[in-house]
């Protein structure tokens, strides 16, 4: 089924279990659906069976959104509990779409409780309490953290069904079967760099291996890792230790960046988890490093993309990378976000970096690498080959240290359920073709409407007008009087941009800064952050934010120092 197939399934309200290949596209046609609900006026609910893969889309997990927490089943007690939670009964309530990224690592007993708590709060019987319930991912990644309840007393106090404790995958639930989703196997692919390695991971998904699929391994046999490649582990331990080791080895001068938060305790410590990059990032000229976040707004990396850091912006001091392609980019600091309905209830920001001579397999899911060098001889699970082969983009990134028999097998049971879903969804796409245009678009409207919605009404947005430059609009904000913290968060942009926007409105002399920023609060070491950009300037012409900070023995961090030398133009 292609993408645009897909779509046209999803917008007629049908609950769709959405999966296909790695670079099949699930992620662009579930961004692409979103889209088109919130143009309708209707915000769905986002959310992820883990911390990372909810930070990746800037939402919940599905845990915290439902409210079920780390519990491994619900009593009547649980559900009376979460349903005198004010914020998840209304977001629950609120709802019309649910989406569950990474289905894949969620146990059939979790998929239960969360359709108990859906059916509890919405007042329904039926599954998941009339949502649509939009499925994502792949069964032969990474399996859910599968805890075999052997309580008795917990089995016969829980509301979900008992033969649900003895199942795996989500799809082995009752719950699963209740809403019967449409299958939609995606199988398009977007990842054209070689065809060669994507027919290798099909082979591999199929359990269709040949000898000419081994002999193509050994061609990426390398004891040792190249010095620029990421290394793929198991265990963080070993992750923390070779990044640590690699970067004490560069004798260059460390440069630290520390993560900014705004939002409720409990909000900021679940995007934490979730977020790649460290709360403190200790850099060097040398260091090897990967970008954690898609660059949606210049489209110069994506979570994923490895390089080396050249250096730091004289300007801001933030690193300078050259990417494994040969790109050199200027980084600046990215937001991870909790959203609800619309609204940003949580944000963290960071430079979009991490240490990348090794990470753990379980943290690189969800990324395409541009090379990694990784050991498979001592793989135990099914699919944990798969699992690590499947991030690298082609065969030339490859490095293998080693290779046994059972890397390169599935779980049985996914093999054969994957045969059945992949006819189911030719089956979907043989009915949904029997549509004409009309009677789609009816099905589509009818949807839209019965959610609230009306088809084409976008959101009402507080944004400037299209012929309004970016700097206008934050130019037309402070003259406002509004804070740096108020105009980037009714812009949705980070704190470094609004500055940004600033500096070159008071170059342009837009702005005066003794007029337009007296309202602005001055840094609390102002004074000294004074003297020591004054000093830099009369040795070398220019305020520039490293000496000065070095000055002040870092003191204080860039962002600080930027707003003071915006007092002093």
């Amino acid at each position: 089924m292609t993408q645009e197939e897909a779509l046209l399934v999803l917008k007629t309200g049908a609950s769709v279990f959405l999966t296909g290949e790695p670079g099949s596209g699930k992620t662009h046609a579930v961004n692409r659906y979103v889209a088109y609900l919130r143009d309708c006026g209707i915000e769905p609910a986002i959310t992820a069976s883990t911390g990372i893969a909810a930070t990746h889309i800037g939402g919940f997990t599905i845990h915290s959104w439902s409210g079920i927490g780390v519990r491994s089943n619900l009593t009547k007690y649980d559900i009376d509990r979460i349903g005198q939670n004010r914020n998840i009964v209304r977001r629950v309530s609120n709802a019309r779409v649910l989406i569950i990224d990474e289905v894949s690592m969620l146990s059939a007993q979790t998929l239960s409780m969360i359709d108990a708590v859906c059916r509890e709060v919405r007042r329904s019987r039926e599954p998941f309490g009339e949502l649509q319930v939009i499925l994502v991912g792949d069964f032969f990644q990474l399996p859910p953290v599968f805890r075999k309840n052997k309580d008795e007393e917990q089995r016969q106090t829980s509301l979900i069904a008992k033969d649900t404790f003895r199942n795996e995958f989500a799809y082995q639930s009752d719950t699963w079967d209740a809403l019967n989703p449409i299958t939609c196997y995606l199988s398009e692919q977007h990842r054209q760099e070689d065809t060669v390695f994507l027919e290798f991971l099909s082979a591999v998904r199929a359990q269709r291996i040949q000898e000419s699929h081994k002999e193509l391994l050994r061609t990426r046999y390398a004891k040792t890792p190249k010095d620029d490649i990421t290394q793929l582990y198991s265990h963080n331990a070993d992750v923390d230790v070779i990044n640590d080791v690699k970067l004490d080895k560069l004798s260059e001068q460390s440069k630290v960046f520390e993560m900014t938060a705004r939002g409720p305790e409990k909000l900021i410590a679940a995007l934490k988890r979730g977020c790649l990059s460290p709360e403190t990032l200790t850099l060097k000229i040398g260091a090897r490093v990967m970008f954690t976040k898609n660059d949606i707004t210049r489209r110069q990396y994506v979570n994923g993309t490895l390089g080396a850091v050249t250096g730091f912006s004289k300007n801001n001091g933030y690193p300078i990378v050259k990417t494994h392609t040969g790109k050199t980019i200027f980084t600046e600091p990215n937001e991870w976000l909790i959203e609800d309905g619309g609204r940003v209830l949580a944000r963290i920001g960071q430079i979009p970096l991490r240490l990348a001579w090794a990470m753990t397999v379980h943290k690189s899911q969800g990324m395409s690498l541009d090379a990694a060098h990784m050991d498979l001889s001592q793989t135990f699970e099914y699919g944990q080959g798969y699992v690590a082969l499947s991030r690298v983009r082609t065969l030339a990134g490859l490095s293998l240290a080693g290779l046994n028999t059972r890397a390169l097998e599935v779980h049985p049971e996914v093999c054969t359920k994957d045969t059945e879903f992949r006819e189911q969804s030719k089956d979907a796409q043989q009915r949904f073709t029997e549509f004409d245009t009309k009677e789609l678009a009816t099905l589509h409207t009818n949807f839209i409407r019965a959610c609230g919605g009306k088809p084409g009404s976008g959101r009402i947005k507080n944004v400037p007008k299209k012929t309004e430059s970016t700097y206008d609009a934050t130019c037309a904000l402070l003259k406002n009087k509004k804070s740096f913290a108020e105009i980037a968060e009714e812009r949705d942009m980070v704190l470094s941009t609004i500055i940004g926007h600033v500096e070159k409105l008071a170059t342009e002399k837009k702005i005066n800064p003794d007029h337009d920023l007296a309202h602005i609060k001055r840094p609390k070491q102002f004074e000294e952050m004074k003297k020591a950009l004054e000093a830099v300037h009369q040795k070398e012409g220019k305020m520039l934010l490293t000496p000065a900070r070095t000055l002040l023995n870092n003191s204080c961090d860039y962002e600080e120092l930027r707003l003071a030398r915006l007092f002093l133009r």
